[in-house]
């Protein structure tokens, strides 16, 4: 099992906090890195899979503007996707969005292949919710590789909030 999974499984059974994750390019890959784990159900809540832009208006509430102004892939998208998330699902503490492009096609001169936007939404003790978003340029030879590096990444930046 990898190292990163278990330290955030870790966390979350420490903290008896629940995540959501919010996934476009990955495909629902990091809901099935974590959910690989025995016992996941005590602290993972669900894993949307919001490829089309529909399913972002719809399932997280991304406001149709936003993805007009910006692009589904934007960090103004991810943002929402992850606040959607908490929004929507009020036992979990924490979610993970990700929305990117994969590849081989897709891509263009201001988005190339292998740009990804990852959100972070984090709920308070108070209930308040805040959130942050990274932008990365994700370096692979195919589709898979970016999608890995992908949900790798995602997971780092989850475990940077709690170094």
């Amino acid at each position: 099992m990898d190292l990163q999974v278990e330290k955030v499984a870790k966390i979350l059974v420490d903290r008896s906090a629940r995540i959501c994750l919010v996934e476009s390019c990955t495909g629902g890959l990091i809901s099935k890195m974590l959910t690989d784990i025995p016992g996941s159900s005590k602290w993972f809540e669900c894993g949307l899979v919001t490829y089309s832009n529909e399913s972002k208006i719809a399932l997280v509430g991304v406001p149709s503007e936003v993805i007009a102004q910006y692009g589904a892939v934007s960090a103004e998208t991810a943002k929402e996707m992850a606040m959607g998330a908490l929004k929507r699902f009020d036992r979990c503490d924490y979610s993970i969005s990700v929305t990117g492009i994969a590849g081989p096609g897709g891509g263009s001169e201001a988005k190339p292949v292998g740009t990804v936007f990852f959100g972070l939404g984090v709920r308070d003790e108070h209930g308040s919710i805040s959130s942050s978003v990274h932008g990365k340029h994700i370096k692979g030879e195919s589709r898979d590789q970016i999608r890995n590096e992908s949900a790798k990444c995602a997971l780092s930046l989850f475990l940077e909030l709690f170094d």
